[in-house]
């Protein structure tokens, strides 16, 4: 079963990152490395990677069959989507398991989703 694992990073998260020392983010980096070599090793990790911070964002919608873009940062989220992870896991559990290892899980919140395809409606 496929599960997708949305990290949201939040002020206080952020201000965590910013206020540690180069060794420490290295440190924080390296953290993340082991975890995906880990999941690679047990295959259960698809795809994982870093969002750039919600300044680098544009909200993309269609009014009258045109696109129209609105700039981050957004004032009425406090919270972003600060990465993912897309895993393929035995069970629910597993895929939880995981979510608690990744350190934002200590400053806000990590999603864990089941992943439904385009056919069909069961999961």
């Amino acid at each position: 079963m496929k599960y997708v694992v949305l990290i949201y990073g939040n002020p206080e998260s952020r201000r965590a990152w910013e206020g540690m020392s180069d060794e420490q983010q290295a440190a924080g980096l390296a953290y993340y490395q082991q975890l995906n070599d880990d999941l690679d090793a047990s295959g259960e990790r698809i795809v994982s990677e870093r969002l750039a911070f919600p300044e680098m964002t544009k909200r993309v919608s269609v009014s009258g069959g045109a696109p129209l873009t609105t700039d981050g940062p957004f004032a009425e989220a406090k919270e972003f989507l600060a990465g993912f992870y897309l895993l393929d896991c035995a069970d629910f559990d597993r895929a939880v398991e995981i979510a608690a290892r990744i350190p934002e899980a200590s400053f806000g919140v990590v999603e864990v989703r089941p992943v439904m395809g385009l056919h069909g409606t069961d999961l």
